[in-house]
């Protein structure tokens, strides 16, 4: 891409978090810290849905895929930043700033999606209960994540390779800790219109369709559970999905912050700091929620914690 389009620029510089030596340190134990418990929570998690049969059921299969999608993802950003982090000039090759940018999108595509999929999970298991077996077999559970992480990385490789085929000839100099495709497409030379027509479409496509999924899903669950007449029924069902609506909050609410405030408001510090939660803390979030509010997980992380002392003794 580089040679076809003759780009003077053969590596881009990231400005990273901070350049206070003292902020570096801290920034630098937290972001380790964290990048540990989402690997240990996420593969955890992994771990013991599969190890569990009594949580071989849809819903787990979804939330497993979505433990490996924020491993992915964070695993994306997150070890090149800790090396970044006290370097005095944070470089990074133009073949591997595309392959950054490839992954990160792919990872943002995958989080939507999944998150879309387990609302419609959810609906289905509220709402037709009876029929849950049967509405939602192995088979179409494999199909859906299949296509999902297909689409995903097709979005991905597009977006990459429409931004990577654009010159750049300086400056290379990327306010952010990773290469993002917005800060890119400011730093091209060359004509952009199409790219950004690219990145508006098909970003609002995914987030308008993944979106609406979780609304109606989402809409049909509050009346269904409105119909319950039982106290303990509707908490029952409210409780199944808590966890999960929780998860969209958190997802939608950081992208609300990050991309629909009025130009006038935006801070690149503020946006910067958006990312981080985004990109690192959000990823590390979702097994812990998925994990302390979901007693059927903490009751599988009992049984297989008790047979390893038994097993021990």
């Amino acid at each position: 891409m580089a040679e076809s389009n003759h780009s003077a620029v053969t590596e881009f510089i990231l400005l990273g978090l901070t350049d206070n030596p003292e902020l570096q340190l801290i920034f630098f134990c937290v972001l380790l810290l964290i990048y540990l418990i989402t690997v240990l929570g996420n593969l955890g998690l992994i771990v013991l849905i599969q190890v569990s049969p009594q949580l071989h059921t849809p819903m787990y299969f979804f939330l497993c895929h979505l433990a490996f999608v924020d491993f992915y993802g964070s695993s994306t950003i997150t070890p090149n930043t800790l090396v970044n982090t006290f370097r005095e000039i944070k470089s990074v090759s133009f073949y591997a700033c595309a392959t950054q940018v490839c992954s990160f999108i792919t990872f943002s595509v995958w989080e939507l999606l999944m998150l879309s999929v387990m609302a419609y999970d959810r609906y289905v298991a509220i709402c037709h209960p009876l029929l849950y077996v049967v509405l939602m077999p192995r088979k179409l559970c494999i199909q859906m994540v299949t296509s999902s992480y297909i689409y995903g990385f097709l979005v991905g490789f597009i977006q990459a390779v429409a931004t990577f085929h654009m010159a750049f000839c300086g400056p290379n100099v990327i306010n952010q800790f990773y290469c993002d495709d917005v800060p890119l497409i400011a730093l091209a030379c060359s004509d952009t219109r199409v790219k950004e027509l690219m990145l508006l479409a098909i970003a609002g496509f995914n987030v308008f369709c993944s979106l609406l999924i979780v609304l109606i899903s989402y809409a049909f669950i509050v009346f269904a559970i409105i119909r319950i007449h039982s106290t303990v029924g509707r908490q029952k069902a409210f409780s199944t999905c808590a966890s999960h609506l929780f998860s969209i909050t958190m997802y939608y609410g950081t992208l609300s912050f990050m991309y629909l405030q009025p130009k006038s408001s935006h801070s690149l510090d503020k946006d910067k700091f958006a990312s981080v939660f985004y990109t690192v803390v959000i990823p590390m979030l979702n097994p812990l929620i998925y994990s302390l509010r979901n007693w059927e997980v903490k009751n599988a992380l009992r049984k297989i914690t008790e047979k390893m002392y038994l097993n021990k003794k």
